[in-house]
């Protein structure tokens, strides 16, 4: 039922925003120099490293493929269009490639970068039973994210809630689940203050 959501919703939604999707390019594009796609590696269902399209924000010569340094307010390597893009998460839209892909869900867990940190430790050092979060496919959008945990982690604690509450996910899955954590999800990118 979960694929058949992905590949119904997905590609609609891919169909739909294709005008945004166009004039975004068109903006990367004049805005910088530059690859109109970033393409990273992450982590993804049973821990499989899947390659996770976004639109590029930052400078090219200054992006992180590994994520070792976490994107923070103000972070002079996003560019202008960039920072618009990550304000309403247009920079992810792309995902829905990897979601028609099989790669990725429209909701669940958000995948993570391999070399993910807090502060000086490894995500997975960090979180007691990180790894649970891996028994599904990876999402778009999340519980964690509508729940007030998108952008930034700036403390263990805060990473530790984000986990908890991806396991939340998963353990009480329904279609009906999901569908309110989309509509959730419109109301966060228009006003959770922690995109940037």
């Amino acid at each position: 039922m979960k694929r058949g959501e992905d590949l119904l919703l997905g590609g609609l939604a891919l169909i739909l925003l294709s005008p945004i999707l166009a004039i975004t390019a068109l903006a990367i594009r004049l805005g910088s120099p530059g690859p109109l796609f970033f393409v990273q590696p992450r982590v993804g269902f049973n821990n499989e490293v899947i390659n996770v399209i976004k639109f590029r924000t930052m400078y090219a010569d200054k992006t992180d493929l590994n994520a070792r340094q976490t994107t923070t307010r103000g972070d002079p390597r996003v560019t202008a269009v960039g920072g618009v893009l990550r304000k309403f998460s247009i920079d992810e839209l792309p995902q829905l490639i990897n979601v028609l892909k099989g790669e990725m869900s429209l909701v669940g867990p958000r995948p993570h970068p391999l070399e993910m940190k807090i502060g000086e430790r490894y995500y997975h050092d960090a979180v007691r039973g990180y790894a649970g979060r891996h028994r599904v496919r990876p999402g778009m959008t999340g519980l964690a994210q509508v729940k007030g945990l998108r952008g930034e982690l700036r403390t263990v604690e805060r990473a530790r809630r984000r986990v908890e509450l991806d396991k939340e996910y998963i353990d009480r899955w329904s279609l009906a689940l999901d569908f309110w954590i989309m509509l959730l999800t419109v109301r966060a990118v228009f006003f959770d203050r922690d995109a940037y």
